[in-house]
């Protein structure tokens, strides 16, 4: 367990870790200082083997609010690089996670908390949630994966509203465009959370962690080479504790009990 994190804060429940964003006075804003808190705190869920599935959540007001204008306000050229490397590290650590991930998302996700939670595997918000990214506004672009992780998601027209006129959005439309993929009640965001990790706990650890590499890799890949790596992690798993144990469990119509071995 991570505990001497100033800006994130790390609670383990049962195999859930909560990765809780904690900068309240910024609407959680991402300083390099939260950043390099959030690395911290995605390492350790990687390396803990206890931890399954990893939420993301802020507050109420906020999930992420942005970048942190103060900081960026004053960069120069050099400095803005140092700063994109730093988020681009953090997020492609936070999407290579080889575990479930989830944002729960209230309040504002913007810029950089839209970025933030486009990293995840799964996207809840609350019936509160404003997303966006407005950085068209301030002359300048998304610099943490927006203009290429979104029109991916959503794709290029929906892209299109969002980056070039900085437009935001209800959480009601984010769900029509395909940017979230559930709407709860604000004080039932950490319940569907927690439903939600619950539902991919009861699944293969194993076979979940092939799925992610191959959909996440092979969205990077030639359709031929995606189809190789899927068939060469199918085949992998057959080596696995989890399959024999998911395919007797089948045959005998009985609850499979993984281990993840």
């Amino acid at each position: 367990m991570v505990s001497n994190l100033k800006y994130v804060t790390c609670k383990q429940e049962g195999k859930i870790a909560w990765v809780r964003f904690n900068r309240p006075e910024k609407l959680n804003a991402l300083s390099p200082e939260l950043l390099r808190d959030l690395e911290s705190a995605v390492a350790w869920c990687e390396e803990d083997r206890s931890v399954g599935v990893v939420v993301l959540i802020g507050d109420k007001r906020a999930f992420v609010s942005g970048g942190d204008i103060d900081h960026m306000a004053k960069a120069d050229t050099p400095l803005a690089y140092a700063l994109t490397d730093l988020t681009m590290r953090v997020q492609e650590r936070l999407a290579d996670l080889p575990k479930p991930t989830i944002a729960a998302i209230s309040g504002y996700a913007l810029g950089g908390g839209l970025e933030m939670s486009l990293c995840c595997d799964f996207r809840i918000a609350a019936d509160t949630a404003i997303l966006g990214l407005p950085e068209i506004t301030l002359g300048i672009i998304p610099g943490g994966g927006g203009t290429q992780r979104l029109p991916r998601l959503v794709g290029l027209g929906p892209a299109c509203r969002l980056i070039l006129l900085g437009e935001r959005v209800g959480s009601q439309e984010a769900a029509t465009l395909g940017l979230v993929h559930k709407v709860v009640p604000s004080d039932h965001l950490q319940d569907e959370a927690r439903a939600l990790a619950s539902k991919l706990l009861e699944q293969p650890p194993l076979a979940l962690r092939a799925a992610k590499t191959a959909m996440r890799k092979g969205l990077n890949s030639s359709l031929k080479d995606g189809l190789q790596m899927e068939q060469d992690l199918f085949c992998m798993l057959f080596a696995t504790q989890d399959q024999k144990e998911g395919m007797s469990a089948f045959l005998e119509k009985r609850k499979p009990d993984f281990k993840g071995r």
